[in-house]
């Protein structure tokens, strides 16, 4: 499920992308005077945005889970001191 909802979250956020930059205004000046190229090029750059953004999510939710578990070592080794410093006591 939750690979389904990184997936969701990165279509969305490429589609939205695709839509920001979409070149009707320009008159398709600035790449090819073909509406074929511009429809390639968009729809080879929204694949690269998903593939982009989902390995981005997987990067972020992995790199949080790490500072987790550091917090939680942290966490228990100053609880192991202080039963330690206690007991001496």
């Amino acid at each position: 499920m939750q690979r389904l909802t990184d997936f969701i979250i990165a279509f969305l956020s490429s589609g939205a992308a695709v839509l920001l930059s979409l070149p009707f205004w320009r008159d398709n000046e600035y790449f090819a005077e073909s509406d074929l190229y511009w429809q390639i090029y968009f729809i080879l750059g929204f694949i690269l945005g998903v593939y982009v953004i989902y390995v981005f999510i997987g990067s972020l939710r992995m790199l949080f889970i790490h500072a987790n578990d550091e917090a939680q070592a942290a966490q228990c080794q100053d609880h192991q001191c202080q039963n330690k410093q206690e007991g001496e006591s």
